[in-house]
C-alpha cells in the first residue's frame, strides 16, 4: 500500500445529507472492500510499530497526526484526505453549499482547500454567494519553496507567516475556482464586490496608486456575461504572474501583474480570508507537499 502524502481537509461537525450519494471532504470509503481495509489496517499497524522509536518523542509528528486522523476520524477537527489526489479520487464537497470540486484541474493543479464566500446584506442577513476551491501546482510549490522550508518540521511550518507570504509572492501556478451558489447574482454584483475587496488588497500591498490596475481587472466583468447558479469562474495565476479570468470555460481577460495576482490570492488564503477553514486546509496541504520527499 503506497501512502503518498496525505492531504488534510477540515471536518465539519454536521454535513448536509450524509447518505450514500453524499461525499465528505475526503475520498469515499465505500470504494474499499473489507479485505483491502483489513490489509490496509495491518500495513498501518506495522508501520506504526516500526515508527514508534522515531516519533515517540514528538506527539506533533505528522505520523501521529495522520494515524490519529485515520483511526479516530471524529476526535479531531482534521480528517485524513484521499491517499493521493493525483490518483483520480472522488470530488471534494464544500459541506455548507453541497458544491463539489474535482481533486485536479488539468494535469497539474491539485485541490488544497474548499470554502464558501458569504456576503452580509445590510448587516441583517448573510447569503451564500459562491463556493470556491483553491488549487496549486505541487511541483511549483516544491520548486520555489523547498530550498527555504523543505528541512523544517511540521510544527515549524505551522502558522509560519513567512511561508504564507512566500506562497503568495512566488511564481506558483494557482487557480481559485468559484462556483456560483446564489441564484440571483448579477455580474454587476461581482464587479462591485471585487472593486471593494481587491481594491483594499491592492492598496494594502501596492499603495494608493492602484486605481488603474483595479479598473482593468473589474472592467473584465461586463454586463453581457450572465452568472446563473452553477456558473464557474476561474481566476488563474499563470507563470510570469499572468492573471487569467475565465467564465464557464471562456477567457474574458488576461493581465500581467504580480501585485494583482497576490491581491487575488490573499482574498482566499491571506490573513483575513473569506473562509478561514479553507485557508487552514490550504496551510495543512502545502505543509504536506513540502514534507513529502
Amino acid at each position: 500500500m503506497s501512502l503518498r502524502f496525505p492531504f488534510l481537509f477540515s471536518q465539519p461537525t454536521n454535513l448536509p445529507g450524509t447518505g450514500s450519494g453524499n461525499i465528505h471532504r475526503t475520498a469515499s470509503r465505500g470504494r474499499f472492500s473489507a479485505s483491502f481495509a483489513v490489509a490496509a489496517a495491518a500495513s498501518i499497524g506495522a508501520a506504526a510499530a516500526a515508527g514508534v522509536a522515531v516519533v515517540s518523542q514528538n506527539p506533533n509528528h505528522p505520523f501521529f497526526q495522520n494515524a490519529a486522523n485515520l483511526l479516530l476520524p471524529h476526535s479531531s477537527s482534521l480528517l485524513w484526505g484521499s491517499i493521493s489526489l493525483a490518483d483520480g479520487s472522488a470530488p471534494v464537497v464544500e459541506p455548507k453549499s453541497g458544491v463539489s470540486f474535482p481533486p485536479l484541474l488539468g494535469n497539474s493543479l491539485r485541490l488544497l482547500g474548499v470554502g464558501l464566500r458569504k456576503k452580509s446584506i445590510l448587516g441583517l442577513k448573510n447569503i451564500d454567494v459562491y463556493a470556491f476551491g483553491v488549487y496549486a501546482n505541487g511541483d511549483d510549490v516544491k520548486k520555489f519553496l523547498s530550498n527555504k522550508y523543505g528541512n523544517l518540521s511540521a510544527s515549524e511550518l505551522k502558522d509560519n507567516k513567512d511561508l504564507k507570504n512566500d506562497l503568495m509572492e512566488a511564481d506558483i501556478s494557482m487557480t481559485v475556482r468559484l462556483q456560483i451558489v446564489y441564484g440571483k447574482l448579477s455580474i454587476r454584483s461581482i464587479r462591485n464586490a471585487y472593486e471593494e475587496s481587491v481594491g483594499s488588497r491592492l492598496q494594502k500591498f501596492g499603495g494608493s496608486d492602484t486605481k488603474e490596475l483595479l479598473k482593468r481587472f473589474t472592467s473584465q466583468f461586463k454586463d453581457e456575461y450572465k452568472l446563473p447558479r452553477g456558473s464557474l469562474v476561474d481566476l488563474s495565476k499563470e507563470p510570469g504572474y499572468v492573471l487569467k479570468t475565465i467564465i464557464d470555460g471562456k477567457e474574458i481577460g488576461s493581465i500581467e501583474s504580480k501585485l494583482l495576482c497576490k491581491s487575488i490570492v490573499d482574498l482566499y488564503i491571506g490573513e483575513d480570508p473569506f473562509d478561514r477553514r479553507a485557508k487552514e486546509d490550504v496551510d495543512h496541504n502545502v505543509t504536506s507537499i513540502l514534507l513529502h520527499k
